[in-house]
């Protein structure tokens, strides 16, 4: 932590505050306490992260998307940018989004980042109504057995494009594939009765 030494343990005592709240799911507490260490310790990649996060599951999308690209300017890690872009979703920001999703590219990532990614921008692009550029850009490759939980994210978005497509087929065979993942998924009853199987 690049902290001034008279700041270290009081940054560190915030900061500790903050994991345990967040762990709870207590996130505007947890943000209360990681802004509180970020004011002892600014430079600190650790605190912006969680605290983007923390500010992110509140809702706060302005102050959680300068924190995230804080640390992501501060440690080169560019795992939160589906994140960024969900903020800009929420800011009604059309064109920073997309802006956003081509930076991911240039600046490169991994699998999971990259399936998250592309999970947000082609939700978006659904919710514009453009079906069309949503498929290219979520489409799954093969459906493989026991896949990463990003992986069948992007599968649960890409059935939701090809039941708006009117490819009930497609749509029927990623809910097959996602079902037989093996994952305890929350949201899977709520996704089967968004698309139409019959």
């Amino acid at each position: 932590m690049s902290t001034p030494k008279e700041r270290r343990e009081l940054a560190l005592v915030e900061l500790t505050k903050g994991l345990h709240e967040y762990a709870s799911g207590r996130f505007p507490a947890a943000a209360g306490a990681l802004s509180r260490a970020k004011d002892l310790s600014p430079r600190a990649a650790t605190i912006r992260e969680l605290l983007g996060l923390a500010l992110y599951e509140s809702g706060q999308w302005s102050r959680a998307l300068q924190e995230l690209r804080t640390y992501r300017r501060i440690s080169g890690d560019t795992d939160h940018m589906a994140n960024e872009i969900d903020c800009l979703r929420g800011l009604n920001r059309d064109r920073d989004i997309e802006k956003t999703y081509q930076l991911f590219f240039e600046l490169g990532g991994g699998r999971d980042s990259e399936d998250e990614v592309r999970v947000v921008f082609a939700s978006h692009l659904l919710d514009q109504g453009d079906v069309s550029k949503a498929w290219s850009i979520i489409k799954p490759g093969r459906l493989v057995s026991d896949p990463p939980e990003a992986a069948i994210r992007r599968w649960a978005v890409a059935a939701k494009v090809a039941s708006a497509a009117g490819d009930g087929k497609t749509a029927k065979q990623l809910l097959a594939a996602i079902r037989s993942s093996g994952h305890d998924l929350p949201w899977l009853a709520d996704l089967e009765s968004q698309i139409p199987l019959d």
